[in-house]
């Protein structure tokens, strides 16, 4: 990963929930930081948004999931991440996300869950903080 530019974040839709509003709302909030930010657009498939951040050289997807699915597609998005040995990419999200699935979610690698109601601010200052402290190690 190059350190010297702005953090990238690839902020994707994955599966077929079409509510991108969050997604749009984080990714311009992540963009007025300064970051770069690759917005994939929605009903993405887990395979997409992986090859999306490898041919982006990305430090990390903002998974957006209010479908239920998030079990599935976030379980999918770090074990294709680890199958394309791209593991370095960190990987967090947002949604309709149960308090109770998030220690689970975390024990899959999931960096960090944001529910609904958080501050954009706090977003921005998590990639901030986070992203880049293991990129180039």
């Amino acid at each position: 990963m190059d350190l010297s530019g702005p953090i990238r974040v690839v902020v994707a839709k994955p599966g077929l929930d079409g509510h991108d509003r969050g997604a749009k709302v984080i990714a311009r909030a992540l963009r007025d930081a300064g970051m770069e930010v690759i917005y994939t657009g929605l009903h993405q498939t887990p395979e997409q948004v992986v090859d999306t951040a490898i041919q982006e050289d990305a430090d990390a997807i903002g998974l957006s999931i209010l479908s239920g699915a998030h079990m599935t597609l976030f379980a999918k998005v770090i074990e294709l991440l680890r199958e394309r040995d791209a593991a370095d990419i960190k990987v967090f999200g947002g949604g309709i996300i149960p308090e109770a699935d998030i220690p689970p979610l975390k024990e899959l690698g999931v960096a960090a869950i944001f529910t609904p109601g958080t501050p954009t601010s706090d977003a921005v200052e998590w990639v901030r903080a986070n992203v880049r402290q293991t990129a180039g190690a």
